[in-house]
Formats: structure tokens, sequence, C-alpha cells
């Protein structure tokens, strides 16, 4: 018998449901995107230091995590829509109080609460799109979004000041609030429970419903975080690196702004090779990628170096977002576990900037900053070998998905 993975049509189909959750994501992960731009004002217009900005981007991305963390608790059985509004509101205010007080201490506790409101804002989100009949699809589109979003915001909140930052997060978050009508309330799916159609040797088809063990699922979400440890250790020091190594500032403001758009070619990548190869195999292979192209940063930074690995990281780091994304996402259609990503996401950032600053402070440089990270990578690669290897042992049809 033959059996591949069968996606029924839900609620969270509606071009509604599908419009507001991918702008919801935009705004928040809006934060993440541009941690390069925000810790880089940080530094030349608050006059916090190197350190202080690591501690200030995991704060932001720690407290996605937590705010991330909680909101699973509550998303196969609560109102989505009550929970998106709670995240929205402490997001608003802790980035209104940001523009009051501009003291270490205060900002970095503001910081944290803002973080908490856009991971429950975002998790909301992102168990939407996964509880469609075509996560990978969903995802897809919200990275292609990013692409455009994540150019827009390193050419224009360059040209702000801290408290425009600030402000332009703001109205992110209040305009999504006109919107919170359109997400279906309820899950409708049983956590780690698909679907899958069997063709007998007679040709017939039937359809089963399969459990997935939940140590695939935490195995997964172990390989976000994993992966990224790097790429937070990565995007909150790249910029600093290179103007360190007296790249041309506006070599480096065009190379942020190109890679967004190396990111639209990612989108369009994972979605050919996922619909011929599926999810799994295309994965291993971006992230034994991604490792060769930060890890060739140890040995010193150049203009040639720098315009590889940024350009390569932004194409492989969205490549990479689809398909891990999706591969939970397939496993479970109820978001409980998919709400997740965010906070695995957020924990891989507050490791990945604190161990970077750790070396940085330890005076050991930037080139042991982009090892670590590659070394990061590299784990996640072995983490997700292991349950392709598995999956293909005892649900196949999950494990080579697309």
């Amino acid at each position: 018998m033959h059996s591949t993975l069968k996606h029924a049509h839900t609620p969270y189909d509606s071009w509604r449901s599908i419009s507001i959750s991918l702008y919801m994501t935009l705004v928040g992960y809006g934060v993440q995107v541009a941690i390069p731009v925000i810790s880089t004002a940080r530094v030349h217009l608050l006059g916090f230091s190197e350190v202080e900005v690591g501690w200030l981007a995991s704060a932001d991305l720690g407290g996605l995590a937590a705010g991330a963390a909680l909101a699973s608790f509550f998303m196969a059985n609560a109102n989505r829509r009550v929970l998106a509004l709670i995240g929205a509101v402490f997001a608003i205010l802790a980035n209104l109080l940001c523009t009051r007080y501009t003291h270490f201490d205060p900002v970095l506790y503001l910081r944290i609460l803002a973080g908490i409101g856009s991971g429950i804002y975002t998790s909301v989100a992102v168990a939407n799109l996964g509880a469609t009949s075509k996560p990978a699809r969903a995802y897809n589109m919200m990275l292609f979004a990013f692409a455009f979003s994540q150019a827009l915001e390193l050419q224009v909140l360059p040209q702000l000041s801290m408290n425009g930052i600030h402000y332009v997060f703001v109205g992110g978050f209040m305009a999504g609030l006109l919107g919170l009508r359109w997400i279906p309330v309820h899950a409708e799916d049983k956590p780690l429970d698909v679907e899958v159609d069997v063709e007998e040797s007679s040709g017939r088809h039937h359809s089963e419903h399969r459990h997935v063990p939940a140590y695939i699922v935490w195995l997964c979400l172990a390989a976000i975080f994993l992966t990224y440890i790097n790429i937070g250790g990565y995007w909150t020091y790249i910029e600093l690196a290179a103007r360190d190594a007296a790249i041309a500032d506006e070599l480096i403001s065009r190379l942020l702004v190109w890679g967004s758009l190396c990111s639209v070619a990612g989108c369009l990548l994972a979605t050919l090779i996922s619909n011929r190869f599926g999810l799994a195999r295309p994965l291993l292979l971006a992230l034994l990628a991604m490792t060769t192209i930060v890890g060739m940063l140890y040995e010193g930074i150049d203009t040639t170096k720098l315009t590889i690995s940024m350009l390569s990281f932004n194409l492989l780091w969205i490549f990479i977002d689809v398909y891990q994304m999706a591969f939970v996402a397939n496993a479970d259609h109820s978001g409980a576990f998919a709400s997740l990503i965010p906070c695995a996401q957020g924990l891989g950032q507050i490791v990945g900037p604190n161990v970077a600053a750790s070396i940085f402070g330890n005076s050991l440089g930037y080139g042991n900053v982009f090892l670590m990270c590659a070394l990061f990578a590299l784990l996640g690669v072995l983490t997700y070998l292991t349950v392709y290897l598995r999956l293909r042992r005892i649900l196949p049809a999950l494990a080579d998905a697309s």
C-alpha cells in the first residue's frame, strides 16, 4: 500500500482569514526582521554598547518566545480573537512607553513586555496559517510578503528617530485590530492527528487517521530553536561586524535591502522544490549550505565574503523557514504545536545574541561569533536528519509531504 498526506478544506482557508493572518505575522515579526537596523540605532541614537544591544535584542525575542509559549496553552480551545487582542494591547503599550524612557534598565523590561505581546499576537497568526489545508503554501505566502516588508523596513527605519521606529510598530498593531473579526474563533482539528490517503494494492483509495508521536514535533521545534540560535547571533551582529571590518556603510545598506530581494527568490525556490521533492530533503541541504555561508566569516570579513554571505543568508533563511514551519503544521493542524513556532524562534534568538554578546564581551572577536552560529546550524541539520529517518519508518506520508 502507498499513502500520502491528505489536507481537508478548513475555515482558515478563507481569503479574509489568510489576509489578516499574513498581516499579523508581518507586524508581529517586525522587530525580528529589523534587528540589524534597530541594534545600530540603539548604539548610535541612544548610546547603548554593543553588549547592551545584544541583551535588548534578546529581550525582544525572548519576550516573543514567552508570549508564544503562553498562547500555546490556550490555542486549541481559546477564542483566538481575544488572544490576538491581548497581545496587541501589550505590544502597543510597551512601545508607547519606550518613547518616554531611554535608559537601559526600563527599556530592557519594556522590550520584554513588547515581546510577550508580539509573541501572543504572532502565535495566533502562525497557528491560523498552519491550520489551512495547504500550510506550506500559506507559510510561503507569509515569507514572500516578509521579503518585501523587510526591504521596506530596512529602507525606511534607518531614516527615523528611535521614537519614530516605536511609533511605526504601534501603528502596525493598531491597524491590525480592524481585521480581528475575520479570524475563525476556534480550532477544529485534534492535536497531532493527520489524515492520510491510502492506495490499496487493488487501486482503491481510503482515508485513515494516524497519530503523530509528540516527540517528533518536539524534535522539530528543537531544530527550529537550534537554527534560530544561528540566525539570532548572525542577524544581530552582522552589520556591526561589517562596520568593524571597515566595509563601506553604503554597501552594507545596499546588501541589507538586496538581501530582502534574495528572500523573494528563496520563496519561489521553496515552492518549486517542495512540490517535487517534499519538505525534508531540501531542508537538510539548505541547512548544510547555511552552515557553510555563516562559517566562512570565521577567518574574517571582506567585501566579497560579506556580499556572498549576506545574500545567501537571506535566501536560505526564508527557504528554511518555509520548510520548518510547514513540517510542524503538517503534523499538527490544531495549532497547539504550530503556535510554539514563534516560541522556538524567540528562544533561539535569546540564546544566539546572548552567546554572541558573551563571545564579544570576552574579546574573542566576531570570527568566533560566526563560528558559533555555524555550529548551531549544523546541530539543526543533525536533529532534522533524526526526525526524517524516524518518520520514514513510522509515517512515510508525513516524512515526504510537501
